[in-house]
């Protein structure tokens, strides 16, 4: 089973040498540049933009493409409520509730196309920084916050934790399926609520092996003194180099860019 958010690929590039801050911020406005973004241009704009990293970060394509199989479905439901639900002037066929006009068609291709640039998107992050780069970004950009009471370190930890455990346990369930096939379990016959019924053999051991590796962590880190940030120093702090303030200046043209063909043109 493919999926990219959480694996880490390990190359020498560009993206792979930047300050894990600039990553992290850098995802989060090409993630508002996507929202932003109205008409074709600027989806094209924001597809151009990622293609430039994804070459910069020699991540194999492949592999990004295949990191969208798991929500092809989630893709295909949301195209399908956007075709049938959503009203326009242009209406080409309606029966009751369901309307399917020119508007709601090209709403539910904005939405495909945002959704595969989002996923797309996220996951250069993941492929392009380690587990411990991105907490130690997380906790660098969340640090100005803990005088309010925020837990930046725990914050941290836990995406970190949570993005490292993804492809773990998509590769448990992928074992666990194929072993409760061969025991002669059938997951692809029958009706709906039959089929919700074949996944009990697949989340009940899914389940009792994420909270056997969840204790085996906790276990772990305690025999290792883990106090969360109390008293706890790095090795090798962060320092911002001339290419990291290079590529956070592109990020921010780039959303200056689909921010004006929003405003002005309406793009």
């Amino acid at each position: 089973m493919n999926i990219t958010i959480g694996q880490y690929y390990p190359t020498n590039s560009v993206i792979h040498n930047l300050d894990a801050r600039i990553k992290i911020m850098g995802t989060f406005l090409y993630i508002t540049a996507c929202f932003i973004a109205k008409g074709v241009l600027g989806y094209l704009l924001c597809a151009a933009f990622l293609a430039m990293v994804v070459r910069l970060s020699a991540v194999p394509v492949k592999m990004l493409l295949g990191g969208l199989k798991p929500i092809i479905v989630i893709i295909i439901f949301t195209v399908a409520l956007n075709i049938l639900f959503t009203g326009g002037k242009d209406m080409l066929w309606q029966y009751g509730v369901i309307r399917i006009s020119v508007q709601g068609i090209l709403m539910a291709v904005k939405m495909a196309v945002r959704l595969i640039l989002l996923v797309m998107g996220s996951s250069v992050l993941t492929l392009s920084t380690t587990p411990i780069q991105l907490t130690v970004g997380m906790e660098y950009l969340l640090k100005p916050y803990k005088r309010f009471g925020l837990p930046a370190h725990e914050i941290a930890m836990m995406t970190s934790i949570a993005l490292r455990f993804i492809p773990t346990l998509v590769e448990e369930l992928d074992k666990i399926r194929k072993a409760q096939m061969a025991r002669g379990a059938d997951f692809d016959t029958g009706g709906l609520i039959q089929r919700a019924q074949s996944l009990i053999p697949l989340l009940v051991p899914l389940f009792v092996s994420a909270f056997r590796r969840a204790d085996e962590l906790a276990m772990a880190m305690e025999a290792r003194c883990y106090r969360g940030d109390i008293n706890r120093t790095r090795m090798n702090e962060l320092v911002m180099e001339k290419n990291d303030y290079t590529a956070l200046a592109s990020v921010l043209v780039f959303l200056f860019a689909v921010l004006i063909l929003r405003l002005v043109w309406g793009l």
